[in-house]
């Protein structure tokens, strides 16, 4: 069998050390398998470690994606063996995925993450903790769980509550895919480089003096990106996000839920993106917004570990509720994209399904992500 995460050591100019991990799956579309978590977690704990490795990258084999989300089809298989029972494979994947993301978040080496081609839901988890974060001019970013009656996860609840100007409200709700500059404005990338210069990007790494300070490691790995970022930053895409801003503020100043998505999906506005992001919104999971509005509302003072412990509590009661299996059901088993959500609406969405949802089934002492920190 092919390895599904390849590593090796890229040696540069002056003896130091770049680590390069590659996820290994693109007939996947390098989708985010419990093996590869496995793979990377102790690999990336050993480079951070190694004093000759000075930086780590993260890439996705092909053309097409870094990483086009979890490996969902497997969670499916997990849900419908536990049936309506608590799935302990459920906890163990989504654990052990959000020990990876909280790892890659709280990295003190430069951590380099080349988000060309699709970077979605359990893709944006590894990239969007990176210190350095690359995106190209084929970068299709999103976290469309609303989809398939999920929440945005792997840190979701951190990175979308600090996104300007109620952008993390609307993109989790409708699950709006953005590209490169959306990614920049949104803090969810650091530097645009057309896929064309790669190498280069890699041939930078090598030539990089880097040192025993880390903080100076930064430094200089910053520098030398602004400088290739700025070469090519005129080939940027047009920003979707950033044009859109001021309805995005209109639509989503509604006091509850059922207003703001009323707002949002009624909007008469002739805009392609905007128009997606409606539909998808439409013919989304009703549960699965209460959860993203619940979320950022109950995220919005926690910190990075507290969001991870959150989620995860959010993440074992989806695989227990049935919305997510027929979500991944209607997307990827039967492919007939008819959805039987629960709810009809957001207003026919009980208040005590939500509230259960976020009722932890761990006391705080035995939570599986307690190390975490606080």
């Amino acid at each position: 069998m092919t390895d599904v995460v390849l590593f090796e050591e890229l040696i540069c100019d002056n003896g130091k050390k770049v680590g390069i991990a590659t996820l290994n799956s693109p007939k996947s579309l390098n989708a985010l398998s419990g093996d590869m978590i496995d793979l990377l977690y102790p690999k990336l704990v050993s480079w951070h470690e190694n004093k000759d490795i000075s930086a780590v990258l993260l890439q996705g084999a092909g053309e097409k994606a870094l990483c086009a989300g979890g490996d969902i089809v497997k969670l499916y298989n997990d849900m419908v063996e536990a049936g309506d029972e608590f799935s302990p494979s459920i906890e163990s994947y989504f654990t052990r995925e959000y020990k990876l993301d909280y790892l890659i978040h709280t990295y003190s080496k430069p951590f380099v993450v080349w988000g060309h081609g699709i970077v979605m839901g359990g893709g944006l988890g590894l990239m969007v903790g990176a210190s350095h974060r690359v995106v190209t001019e084929s970068s299709r970013i999103a976290m469309p769980e609303i989809s398939i009656g999920l929440y945005p996860d792997v840190g979701g609840t951190w990175f979308l509550n600090r996104m300007p100007e109620n952008c993390g409200l609307f993109l989790g709700l409708t699950g709006a895919s953005i590209n490169a500059s959306d990614a920049k404005y949104t803090d969810m990338a650091d530097f645009y480089i057309p896929s064309e210069h790669k190498q280069t990007l890699i041939d930078l790494l090598k030539q990089i003096n880097w040192g025993e300070t880390t903080a100076l490691n930064h430094d200089k790995l910053n520098d030398a990106m602004r400088d290739l970022e700025r070469q090519h930053i005129s080939t940027m895409p047009p920003t979707f996000v950033k044009a859109n801003q001021s309805l995005i503020n209109q639509t989503t100043q509604g006091e509850s839920l059922a207003e703001i998505v009323d707002s949002i999906v009624n909007a008469e506005v002739e805009d392609k993106w905007f128009n997606r992001a409606q539909k998808s919104l439409k013919h989304g999971s009703a549960l699965s917004a209460h959860l993203v509005y619940q979320q950022l509302a109950k995220g919005s003072k926690l910190s990075l570990a507290e969001c991870f412990r959150m989620e995860l509590d959010l993440s074992v009661k989806c695989g227990q509720f049935g919305e997510f299996q027929e979500g991944i059901r209607a997307l990827l088993i039967d492919k007939d994209n008819k959805p039987q959500w629960r709810f009809d609406s957001v207003n026919s969405v009980d208040q005590a399904t939500i509230a259960w949802f976020f009722e932890s089934q761990w006391q705080e002492a035995k939570h599986p992500l307690g190390a975490l920190g606080k």
